[in-house]
Order: C-alpha cells, then sequence, then structure tokens
C-alpha cells in the first residue's frame, strides 16, 4: 500500500470516529430530561416530542433536525439543558415541507432557558425567510424562574417570540399550535396568536397564572382543567379550536389542516431530475486531512457533492485559492465558494498557501457572488478558511479593501446561502465566507469543524505573551517550565472552544451533521428557499476598487 492510500485510510478512519462520536453524543440528547422523566410522559398517556414528530412527519421524507446541539454541557449548575429543551427541525406533513418546533416536557417541564429562546427564535427566523408554515407542539411550563433575567425582558429574549408570531401572521405564514400539555402564564400568547387551536383533554391546559398562582392572588380555589383545560377553551373561552382525546388524534387532525393549505408562490431556482455523484460517497471520510494543517485539494470534495460530480469552474486561472463555479446538487442549480486548501502557484509563479484568502481570490469570489445574483442562482460556501493573507506585501497590495469587497457581497447577496463549516474557520475567514453574523440561510458543521477568531497555537502565543508581560510587570519571573505550563492551560481552553460541539451549543451553526449527509441537508435548505420569492434586488454600497 502506497503512502498516498496510507494517508486517506487514515484520514477515513479519523472521520468515522468522529461520526461515531457525533452519533453516540446525539443519542444521548435524544434520552431528552432522562429516563425517569421518559417515563412519567407514559404514564400520563403522552407521547414524547420526538415520538409526536415521528407520529405527525411523512415517513418517506426526510426530517432535518436544527439546533440538537443546543445548550450541549451548559447550565451543569441546573441539571443540564438537552437540545435547549427544545425538539425541532424541517419535515414534511401531508406533503408541505414545514417547521415543526415540539417543547421537550421532560427537560425541567419544558421550561425556557436563555439558550431555548435563542433556538425558538432561530426556527421562526428560519421559517419567516423561507416562508415555511410552522407548527408548534406546545408543552412547556413557560420561562425557568432561577434565569428569569436572562430570558424575559430583552430585545432577542421570551416575549419577542410573541412579537414574530404576529409579524409571520401578517406575512401570510401558516401558524398552528397543539396545546399537548402546558402553556401558562406570556407562554398562552403562542397558541392564541396562531391561526389554529388545537388542545389534548386532560393534558393541555392554557392560562396566563396556574391555580397555585390564583389562589394566592384572589384567594380562589380553582383545577387546571376548569381554569383552562380544553373543554374550557373550546366551549366556554373559544380561545381554542378543537380538542382531542389523544395526542395521536390531535397530530391526525394537524395533518389534515396541513393537507388543503394552499401552494405558495416560488422563488423559480432551477432544478432538474438528479444524479448521484460520480465518485463514491463512501470515499468522502478520506479527503479531508486528519491534521488540519495539511493541505488537500477541495476539488476531490466538492467532486463527492455535486451531481454526476460535475463543476464549471468560474476564472479557473485567477484567484486560486478560493473555487468559485457553477454546478448541480441533488438537481438544484448552485454556485460554490470554497477555499482551496493544496500550496497553489500564482500568476507570478508564487508558491501560495492553502487556506488564505489573497487580494486576487477576494476580488473574484465578489465577482462571482454578484453574477450568481444576478442570475438568481442559491449560493454554497464550504469553509476551510485560516484568514485573509498578512504581511507587508498584501498590505500594500490592497487585502483590506479587497476582503471589503468580498465582505461587502456577502452581506448584500439576496440569494439563499447555505455554509458548511468543513475544516478551520479563522477570523475575517469566517466573515468573507458567510459565517453566522452574514446570514446563511442555513449553516452547518462537519465534525472536524474548527471557529475561532485565530488558530489554537497562534492565539495561545498571543494570549501567553499578555499574561506573561503582565506578571512581570508586577515584578514576578517566570521560568521556562512555568511558561510551557501556563501556555498549555491557554491551549486547552482555547481549543475546547474552537470545537464544532461548542459553536452547535450556542447556535453559531444550526446543526452538527455527518458528512455523507451533506448533500441533503443542501438540497432540503434550497427546497425550503425556494417557498420564498425573492424581494429584494441585489444592491451594493459604497466600497473602495
Amino acid at each position: 500500500m502506497d503512502q498516498q492510500q496510507l494517508e486517506i485510510n487514515r484520514n477515513e478512519d479519523a472521520m468515522r470516529m468522529a461520526v461515531s462520536t457525533l452519533k453516540q453524543r446525539l443519542a444521548v440528547i435524544e434520552q431528552g430530561g432522562g429516563k425517569k422523566n421518559l417515563e412519567k410522559v407514559k404514564q400520563r398517556g403522552k407521547l414524547t416530542p420526538r415520538e409526536r414528530i415521528a407520529y405527525l412527519t411523512d415517513k418517506d421524507m426526510p426530517f432535518t433536525e436544527i439546533g440538537a446541539f443546543a445548550a450541549y454541557e451548559m447550565y451543569p449548575e441546573h441539571g443540564g439543558c438537552p437540545a435547549a429543551g427544545t425538539v425541532a427541525g424541517i419535515g414534511y406533513v401531508s406533503g408541505r415541507q414545514c417547521m415543526i418546533v415540539a417543547n421537550d416536557m421532560t427537560v425541567k417541564a419544558g421550561a425556557w432557558f436563555p439558550l431555548t429562546g435563542k433556538k425558538n427564535l432561530r426556527l421562526q427566523e428560519i421559517a419567516m425567510e423561507n416562508r415555511l408554515p410552522i407548527i408548534y407542539l406546545v408543552d412547556s411550563a413557560g420561562v425557568y424562574l432561577p434565569m428569569q433575567d436572562e430570558i424575559f425582558p430583552d430585545k432577542e429574549h421570551f416575549g419577542r417570540i410573541f412579537y414574530n408570531n404576529a409579524r409571520m401572521s401578517a406575512m401570510g405564514i401558516t401558524q398552528i399550535a397543539a396545546v399537548m400539555g402546558s402553556c401558562v402564564a406570556g407562554g398562552a400568547y403562542l397558541p392564541i396568536m396562531s391561526d389554529e387551536v388545537l388542545m389534548v383533554e386532560g393534558n393541555g391546559s392554557i392560562f396566563l397564572a396556574g391555580p397555585y398562582l390564583v389562589k394566592a392572588a384572589i384567594g380562589e380555589t380553582v383545577d387546571a382543567e376548569t381554569l383552562g383545560g380544553a373543554v374550557t377553551h373550546t366551549e366556554i373561552s373559544g380561545i381554542a379550536d378543537y380538542k382531542f382525546k389523544t395526542d395521536e388524534e390531535c397530530l391526525d387532525h394537524i395533518r389534515k389542516i396541513m393537507s388543503k393549505l394552499g401552494h405558495p408562490a416560488n422563488a423559480g431556482f432551477d432544478r432538474i431530475t438528479p444524479v448521484a455523484p460520480a465518485r463514491d460517497i463512501s470515499t468522502l471520510y478520506g479527503v479531508l486531512p486528519f491534521d488540519s494543517t495539511k493541505p488537500y485539494d477541495m476539488l476531490d470534495l466538492i467532486a463527492h457533492l455535486t451531481d454526476n460530480s460535475e463543476f464549471e469552474q468560474y476564472k479557473q486561472d485567477y484567484g486560486k485559492s478560493i473555487l468559485c463555479g457553477y454546478a448541480r446538487i441533488d438537481g438544484w442549480a448552485v454556485g460554490i465558494v470554497a477555499n482551496q486548501r493544496k500550496i497553489i502557484k500564482n500568476k507570478r509563479g508564487e508558491m501560495q498557501m492553502g487556506g488564505v484568502i489573497y487580494n486576487d481570490s477576494a476580488d473574484k469570489a465578489a465577482r462571482f457572488i454578484m453574477n450568481c445574483n444576478q442570475k438568481k442562482i442559491p449560493l454554497v460556501f464550504l469553509q476551510d478558511v485560516t484568514g485573509f493573507m498578512v504581511g507587508s506585501r498584501s498590505e500594500h497590495a490592497g487585502i483590506i479593501k479587497d476582503g471589503a469587497k468580498l465582505v461587502n457581497a456577502v452581506a448584500n447577496s439576496v440569494v439563499p446561502k447555505i455554509t458548511i463549516i468543513i475544516g478551520n474557520s479563522y477570523g475575517a475567514g469566517n466573515y468573507a465566507m458567510c459565517g453566522k453574523a452574514y446570514g446563511p440561510r442555513f449553516i452547518y458543521a462537519w465534525p472536524s469543524a474548527k471557529i475561532a477568531v485565530m488558530g489554537g497555537e497562534q492565539a495561545a502565543k498571543t494570549l501567553l505573551q499578555i499574561q506573561v508581560a503582565s506578571l512581570k510587570a508586577k515584578g514576578q519571573e517566570i521560568t521556562p517550565e512555568e511558561e510551557n505550563k501556563l501556555l498549555s492551560a491557554i491551549m486547552e481552553k482555547y481549543n475546547s472552544q474552537t470545537t464544532p460541539y461548542y459553536a452547535a451549543a450556542r447556535l453559531w451553526v444550526d446543526e452538527i451533521i455527518d458528512p455523507a449527509d451533506t448533500r441533503r441537508v443542501i438540497s432540503e435548505g434550497i427546497t425550503a428557499a425556494n417557498q420564498a420569492p425573492l424581494e429584494d434586488a441585489f444592491k451594493l454600497g459604497v466600497f473602495q476598487v
């Protein structure tokens, strides 16, 4: 076996191990609040949130989960909050693609933590951007009181959910709320601001104040069913539209409602019959080097994603550190912007580092993005970037000017942008390649992703210099051994903050995916985006040329 094949095998083994770790961690998250809490749900005759989604969605169609790792390893002092207490994603109900949001009552009775609010707002944002109908499966005790100051009053907190309810209604986006458990206090506004409200008898309840608070506030003694159960709200208050005996009956009726929805105008993105890549997907794992500092040819990776492995390069011999070109993914026409990671030779015969954005590549990518907007072709960004080139030569050539040109084009692009973070995502390269701050419709990470302001070694050495200088200023002497120990501690902390799990926990990415699912999530993202006709023309502001 030659050295190249050994390297491919090593890469494949590393990625398989990373994917296995991903799936193991997902399996734990899918247990929600744990076995004991899941058993309590069963005893009440209820389905778990994942069972509700599985029952509701079309069995022969994909379900793309969003935010499974939200709040991952966060809130340990509160017992954790798996998936931020909400199971959600894009699926199909009666043939219609839609957003489904289900409170997880096994996690602190479905209470809202700070990341629960952030995740739900992201889900609503996706629904609004793509004009997706949204189905809420409500079962929540409301704001988690020990952390109320971090979830209640600010612009991007709990109340923004209901603001979005009102905006989506005005936009003509269908909202259906099924109250299958508690719906308390401010949370009671969510179903009432939806188009139709369904309730499950015996379990579903809606009220601004529960029995205990009513007793404390006005001295009235009343049980939950009388106060705000399904019978009360369908027969007395008129707040709910339908009542059902079981979760299953309720979910069956949602399917009936969805089957009658009118079909929206689409954006007109081009799609033909899909063709599988000519490159076997089973060899994809071997492309990305185990060592993220090593070069590789991004064209090999692209060939595993595109229909028939075809990729029509734009300005192939110019600005080679960014690959731009047209392709199809699962039949959809796309424009691909990807960092070339192999070491390349520029027009002057000079060798350039892979993964670095140079002046000419920034210029090329900006122009390509403008072309895709002109032609109404969705953009796919494949990130493995260490940043922009630095040094006097680049500065004198105007790297900041060319970088700003690219950032301007990305920021003002009106066609859907879908970002896949494959490897490194450092510094301004994250911005230029459409990181979270630049409004991608969807952003996913491979288990190999690293997201930070710079690489771990460079950052750690910079931080070390600052700390050592500070200690010396106070008169303390630092031995080489102490300096190495300090460097190791800084490196360990910094590297822990660059993992895709750290990013996904904070919703910097929508999900961590198995690389083999990349074609599917891109296709599903464009299918969603195609339901939202482009309303704005592509415009660029002022920038240095």
